[in-house]
């Protein structure tokens, strides 16, 4: 069974591509996967498995 994360990223002005980077490292660690990336980074959805 999967679940999912939507987040909706606040990365500011500056270094706006090192904080993306960043924020999808973050949760890469935790064991999530971008599923999808809305237009402009507006929102991010992230799975992964439940019993892991």
């Amino acid at each position: 069974m999967k679940e999912y994360k939507v987040i909706q990223p606040k990365l500011g002005f500056r270094n706006r591509f090192q904080n993306f980077e960043d924020l999808l490292n973050q949760y890469a660690r935790e064991g999530w996967t971008v599923n999808f990336i809305g237009q402009g980074w507006t929102s991010v959805v992230f799975e992964r498995d439940k019993n892991r």
